[in-house]
């Protein structure tokens, strides 16, 4: 392809941007203006990306995982830990090169998945965490592409029944936990039914993060800081406990199979998947039962959106009580009028 001669004058046909790039055809009156106008496009070439054809992205999969560890994950308190799972699905998937990874390619791999009884749950967590690679990598400019999972649906998941520790239960749960051997399990399960704290936060207490009658949780899992008020005995009792076992800054050692160990002897059934997690769901719960603020559930929990503390919402002694009032068949009984 170059300049030739037609009927209507000077034609140029060229591709300068190489086989693959963009074909360009225009025809002159004179030799001349074709030649000048085929070194204009020549030049254009080398400053603008228009006329080259993209480079092939020849990277993998696992390596678009490594990119967002290292400029986000990295940051994240569970970012090691998604790090790791991303890289166990990446394997699964065959590890693609990431240009050629599709919705359909993952979609598939959730089949998979869901015939191996994995729960949906599970996967919208492992869909989200790979969407998020994608989009951080757009965001640095790392990946120039569109997120190919951006369009793909999560499962819909049929919302269960909360469950919660009743006070008997809780009386029953706190005569096994004094049987125990471990010695830091107690006072661990109270400070979690006191705050509505996770059981994680409250085994990695620090003494640093008692004073002045409040708790103070910091390298939370919504990484913002929160503090919460307690009884002067409960304060007493955590300092007294550190004073005790003398475990550096920290006021508990593990007790996560002990407590575990004291459910299962107290009898006790719970939602599958919950252990530790009911005293916090119990915490909760009782707090709108006794006419707690579910703006300020949310923000002892620490939620960082109000849809998370809404679920809780149904237990207030308050919600919803104007159907008693405004619906037709009460209207009907008091004696209002009806209209046509």
């Amino acid at each position: 392809m170059a300049i030739n001669q037609v009927k209507t004058g000077w034609q140029v046909d060229i591709q300068p941007g190489g086989r693959s790039g963009k074909r360009v055809k225009k025809t002159f009156k004179t030799k001349a203006e074709a030649i000048a106008w085929d070194r204009y496009v020549q030049a254009k070439t080398q400053e603008s990306s228009d006329w080259v054809p993209p480079k092939k992205d020849t990277r993998y999969l696992r390596e678009l995982v490594e990119s967002w560890y290292q400029y986000h994950g990295v940051e994240l308190n569970d970012g090691l830990r998604r790090k790791r799972l991303l890289l166990t699905m990446c394997d699964s998937m065959g590890n693609p090169k990431a240009e050629t990874f599709s919705t359909e390619q993952f979609a598939h791999y959730r089949i998979k998945r869901i015939e191996a009884g994995i729960k949906p749950n599970t996967l919208n967590r492992e869909h989200a965490y790979l969407r998020a690679v994608f989009n951080e990598n757009i965001r640095l400019g790392n990946w120039k592409k569109a997120n190919p999972l951006s369009q793909l649906r999560a499962f819909k998941i049929q919302e269960q029944e909360l469950s919660y520790l009743t006070l008997p239960q809780i009386q029953k749960l706190l005569k096994r936990l004094e049987l125990s051997t471990n010695p830091h399990v107690m006072l661990i399960t109270k400070v979690c039914l006191a705050t509505g704290s996770r059981w994680g936060e409250a085994e990695a207490l620090r003494i640093s993060q008692v004073k002045n009658g409040l708790i103070q949780y910091v390298n939370t899992k919504s990484t913002k800081a929160r503090s919460i008020p307690i009884s002067r005995d409960l304060e007493s009792q955590l300092t007294e406990h550190h004073k005790t076992h003398k475990n550096g800054q920290r006021i508990f050692s593990s007790a996560y199979s002990a407590f575990r160990e004291a459910l299962e002897q107290a009898s006790l059934k719970l939602s599958e998947g919950q252990l530790t997690h009911i005293l916090r769901h119990s915490f909760a719960s009782h707090f709108m039962i006794n006419g707690g603020n579910i703006i300020a559930l949310q923000k002892i929990l620490g939620h960082s959106s109000l849809a998370m503390t809404m679920r809780y919402a149904h237990l207030s002694p308050e919600h919803l009580q104007e159907t008693l009032s405004l619906n037709p068949l009460a209207k009907l009984h008091s004696g209002s009028s009806l209209h046509d």
